[in-house]
């Protein structure tokens, strides 16, 4: 009776050992299965950060800031030098023209300062003007009201002392000319005059 015992105990202990490996196979594969899952995302990931650091790449050429009229002169102020001016905006918005542009020191010291001003201690851009040649009208820069402390709407230029190499970027706002005026020039002081500058 013992014996019978005995045996039929370990037929079942048998029996439960093997099912166990059974069971951790069937834990073993589906383990496999999901790091095979998760390597897989793994293999795709570096391919998406490529094309997300690319993207950037084929978008960053258009912000560049595209020359549409340029001109160098020799200017007095200062110790003297060579400037370029080199627009890279006439924009029309409503009832309004934003000119955007940079001065860039070839040569010497340039003294933009005061250089651009309308007055002696008019530290901005106020003394650039566009002229319709069309319509034979001169428009100056917008000013933030009518009295004698009305604001220029337009860079401050306090303290740009330039030397050879550098550069400073600037705007001024204007009055539209008609919609069918398509080009202007541009009168800057020191510069001179930018011709046929097209409004876009």
């Amino acid at each position: 009776m013992r014996k019978t015992l005995t045996l039929a105990v370990a037929a079942v202990a048998l029996t439960g050992c093997g099912m166990l490996p059974g069971q951790l196979g069937g834990g073993g594969g589906e383990e496999k299965q999901q790091t095979t899952a998760q390597e897989q995302p793994t293999k795709e990931q570096p391919t998406q950060r490529r094309t997300t650091s690319d993207e950037p790449q084929q978008s960053a050429a258009p912000q560049a800031d595209q020359v549409i009229a340029t001109r160098e002169a020799k200017v007095a102020s200062g110790d003297g030098g060579t400037a370029r001016a080199d627009v890279t905006a006439l924009k029309r918005q409503g009832k309004t023209v934003t000119l955007n542009w940079t001065i860039t020191v070839v040569d010497g010291e340039v003294n933009i300062h005061n250089g651009m001003g309308s007055a002696t201690l008019d530290y901005s851009v106020s003394g650039v003007s566009l002229i319709d040649p069309v319509n034979a009208k001169r428009y100056r820069v917008a000013r933030n009201g009518t009295g004698s402390d009305a604001q220029c709407v337009c860079s401050d230029t306090q303290g740009n002392f330039l030397k050879k190499g550098q550069t400073v970027t600037l705007y001024a706002l204007f009055a539209a000319p008609p919609a069918d005026v398509t080009k202007v020039n541009i009168e800057m002081p020191m510069i001179g005059v930018l011709t046929d500058v097209p409004i876009s």
